[in-house]
């Protein structure tokens, strides 16, 4: 993947691991579009990075996403990369029925329909580059649950399964798809994963992120080391132990 000379948009820019993609596009001079719905994380971005355009989106809102994309016709007609990433996570008790399911549905609606969505909206704009790529971003826990945030897992493996059937259908055109499987890394993602030590340093997990990305080889998945035993558990016939040992040690 070529990392330098883009028109970069990454959903979910003003805070986690999309910041700091965003970021590092940005020093390496590409022209770098984040949204996300808080306009004061989005100002907090650019206004360190001189240059990045950011855009308050709700992803959720389908008439906005069309508008949204409209505007990123008119204004970026280079875009050539789409990062889709915007996501939230709860907790779940799936017995207690007291548990409202506006929280479940919110998951469904920003990690799934939502970048769906946006890649219908903006793919003939990418195909009308001469080379042009999207990246999903889904997670290990896609591949090996972690079940006290079950509808996050399922939104995240329903993810991959979309971008496996998106790169096959997008195979004879200038559109490369590619899927970014990140481990549990310090972020905003949830309560106290900023400073768990059991999570990936972010510029750690970031530097790695780049230092895959820049490899000629055409991988269709950018895993980093450490989500490498979770997204390979059911291949290397290890998943029942490793969700078992997963799901223990978090308790």
């Amino acid at each position: 993947m070529i990392l330098q000379g883009n028109t970069i948009l990454i959903t979910g820019g003003g805070s986690g691991i999309v910041r700091g993609l965003a970021e590092a596009f940005h020093r390496l001079g590409n022209q770098v579009i984040i949204t996300g719905r808080r306009q004061t994380a989005l100002d907090g971005v650019t206004r360190v990075n001189p240059g990045m355009r950011a855009f308050p989106l709700d992803v959720t809102h389908s008439g906005e996403v069309r508008k949204f994309g409209r505007t990123i016709a008119a204004e970026f007609p280079a875009l050539n990369i789409l990062v889709n990433n915007a996501g939230i996570q709860s907790p779940e008790k799936l017995r207690d029925e007291a548990q409202d399911l506006k929280a479940m549905e919110g998951m469904v609606q920003t990690n799934l329909i939502a970048p769906v969505r946006l890649t219908k909206i903006l793919l003939p704009l990418l195909e009308r580059q001469q080379q042009s790529t999207i990246i999903n971003v889904t997670s290990a826990l896609a591949f090996l649950p972690l079940a006290g945030v079950p509808t996050y897992c399922a939104t995240k493996a329903a993810m991959h399964s979309y971008t496996q059937s998106l790169r096959y259908q997008l195979r004879s055109t200038p559109v490369r798809v590619m899927e970014l499987i990140p481990p549990y890394v310090q972020t905003d993602l949830g309560p106290s994963h900023g400073v768990d030590p059991r999570a990936m340093p972010l510029p750690d997990f970031i530097a790695e992120v780049f230092s895959l990305m820049g490899d000629s080889s055409e991988a269709h998945e950018i895993v980093v080391a450490r989500a490498k035993p979770m997204r390979d558990a059911a291949q290397l016939g290890n998943f029942e132990r490793a969700f078992q040992s997963l799901n223990e040690a978090i308790k």
